[in-house]
């Protein structure tokens, strides 16, 4: 480790404390995980152990809501035995064993028994996580009088009876579905009456589909009924109470009786008498056809008992021996990955270190992952670093050899005016100030591409008529070209409006002409086109020169470069007005390129969006003439 690297602050070190932390956490996320779910196993075996047992009672309780006594439960016993793996045993209320699943020692009873078998007295905690069986349409759980739907005792039907009543059910059902297209279902209750399901039927419909058959009790159900009936009225009488008519739904019809108004009413004696005499005939009626009270208890088949997890010593031993190795295996791994890691980060900083001394910075490249890109970059960076040095370099003394010369030839004609060797005529005041002019116009030219450079460069659009624009920058090159034996052509496919700045693009599209007829040779031409492409003016400035070198063409763009090699002056130009060119396009939202064949000539083509720039701005102090 580098020593000028402090301990805390080492790359090692954090690695090394996020491992362990990482660690620690997967270790307490792994317990509570194991914990979780040994959690979530129990309580889904304590529910299936309550669904089995629910399961159990309501099976127990429909064979005794049906059988007067358990003389023949042995048979239902062990099959409930089969299926949950519990030993199922029935005794009395007084734990005399009456029914018991497993032969052989009797079984030792808890204190409480799972639950007490009555059909006269159901509990609904257990019938309801049963899903005990309907009657008539009603759950269990929700029947006032706890009574199990399935004891019907005397208004059990006979098979005549029952199949009267069915033949009677299918005609109505048949009725309501062609009648009125309603889905009628028929379903037995546990007496044997058939149900009919007429949901969806319009209210008027039982009036169009009667049955008298249905519509009455059968002969069965009208002697238990009024067996029942007596019972009630037997009630009623003891506790002083009008009378009522009992229905088959042990419903019942308030009968005319001489009693006072306040007796009458829902919230009197008979809103809660009528209900317990009918609950009470109902159990009295049907004690003789339901099994007697018994307890179940539901336990453990063949002595099993319940494991359970033992925190021992040994078990903590244990449990810290493997969180201890998976602590080391983590530290082990976290050094060897900051190892590995660190080794090439140092390797950067060392070449970054280089960088700044001036000395060549590259880092070897290892591999494909982030670290070797990382190294890739840095090495692609340091070699532009170096190319934008040397480009830098010839900059400054392409910059000095442009200023050199007109600066040499206005001090010495200055010098030699003074020193009385020349004499200060129009002539040689002509050319000092063509010497200025052309030291004010390389200045221009690179304040020009530093503000575009800074994304400074402002443009004033305004509409402008393409055609127009060409005729003038035409007339502005036309004497250099006529002295230079060059012709200047201009074409314009019809009017093309065009929202610009007419100042900035007169300048781009004189760089272009201005270039196109230093290198065009005397009896050349020089070409102005425009047209209107895909949406955008493109203009395009075609000469008949000597062309440009493929390898070349890609460097037309660089800031004082010139197909001349020997930096001789004799074509003019400072190399900076095709740079400036492109840059003025792209502020005006459009490009610049260029195109040549070697002895055939050039062509530089201006594409610009006819909508204008975007963001184009009002010009500020902004020099916009030349």
């Amino acid at each position: 480790m580098r020593a000028d690297v402090p301990l805390h602050r080492s790359l090692l070190l954090r690695l090394l404390a996020v491992s362990v932390l990482v660690s620690v956490c997967s270790i307490a996320a792994t317990a509570w995980l194991t914990a979780r779910s040994t959690t979530v196993a129990i309580r889904q075996e304590q529910g299936q152990a309550l669904a089995d047992d629910a399961r159990t009672y309501d099976t127990l309780l429909g064979y005794a809501a049906t059988h007067p006594g358990w003389d023949g439960a042995g048979k239902v016993v062990r099959r409930l035995a089969r299926d949950t793996g519990r030993r199922v045993t029935i005794t009395t209320e007084r734990r005399v064993p009456v029914v018991d699943s497993d032969t052989g020692p009797p079984a030792t009873l808890p204190a409480r028994p799972t639950a007490s078998i009555d059909p006269l007295h159901v509990d609904t905690v257990l019938a309801a996580a049963s899903g005990a069986p309907l009657a008539q349409g009603t759950p269990l759980a929700s029947v006032p009088d706890h009574i199990d739907p399935r004891a019907v005792g005397p208004f059990l039907l006979p098979g005549k009876e029952r199949d009267a009543l069915r033949t009677a059910a299918e005609r109505r059902a048949a009725c309501l579905r062609g009648s009125f297209g309603a889905a009628a279902t028929i379903a037995d209750s546990p007496s044997g009456r058939p149900v009919l399901d007429t949901e969806g039927a319009r209210p008027y419909s039982e009036t169009r589909c009667v049955s008298t058959v249905l519509d009455r009790p059968t002969a069965t159900e009208a002697k238990a009924l009024a067996a029942l009936q007596k019972l009630v009225d037997n009630c009623l009488e003891r506790r002083h109470e009008s009378k009522v008519r009992l229905n088959l739904d042990f419903t019942w019809t308030p009968l005319p009786a001489p009693v006072p108004a306040q007796a009458a009413t829902d919230d009197g004696p008979r809103g809660s008498v009528v209900p317990e005499c009918v609950t009470s005939s109902r159990r009295e009626q049907l004690a003789p056809y339901v099994a007697p009270p018994a307890l179940l208890f539901i336990s453990s088949r063949g002595g099993d008992t319940s494991t359970a997890f033992d925190l021992s010593p040994e078990n903590q031993a244990r449990i810290a021996g493997v969180a201890a190795l998976v602590l080391l295996i983590t530290v082990t791994a976290g050094v060897m990955a900051g190892t590995r890691l660190s080794r090439p980060l140092r390797a950067l900083t060392d070449a970054v270190r280089n960088m700044e001394e001036g000395r060549a910075a590259r880092v070897e490249v290892r591999g494909k992952d982030e670290i070797g890109r990382l190294a890739a970059a840095f090495n692609a960076m340091a070699e532009r670093r170096e190319r934008l040095e040397e480009l830098r370099k010839a900059m400054v003394g392409d910059v000095a050899h442009e200023l050199r010369t007109p600066l040499s030839n206005i001090r010495g004609w200055l010098e030699a005016a003074q020193d009385g060797l020349a004499d200060p005529d129009p002539e040689l005041v002509s050319s000092l100030l063509e010497e200025a002019l052309l030291l004010q116009h390389v200045i221009d030219d690179l304040q020009d591409l530093a503000v575009a450079d800074a994304g400074e460069l402002r443009v004033h659009a305004e509409p402008v008529d393409v055609a127009d624009l060409l005729a003038q920058v035409a007339t502005a090159h036309r004497g250099g070209a006529e002295a230079a034996g060059v012709t200047l052509v201009t074409r314009a496919d019809g009017r093309l409006p065009l929202v610009a700045d007419p100042v900035r693009l007169r300048q781009a599209v004189g760089n272009l002409v201005s270039n196109a007829v230093r290198h065009t040779p005397p009896g050349g031409t020089v070409s102005l086109l425009a047209h209107r492409a895909d949406g955008d003016v493109v203009i395009d400035v075609a000469d008949t020169g000597s062309g440009i070198a493929p390898d070349d063409l890609a460097l037309v763009f660089e800031r004082f470069w010139r197909v001349d090699k020997s930096r001789s002056r004799r074509s003019g130009g400072s190399g900076l007005g095709l740079p400036i060119a492109r840059k003025l396009a792209e502020a005006h939202g459009g490009s610049l390129s260029a195109t040549s064949v070697v002895g055939e000539g050039s062509t530089f083509t201006l594409r610009l969006p006819a909508h204008g720039p975007a963001g184009a701005r009002s010009p500020g102090p902004d020099r916009r003439t030349r």
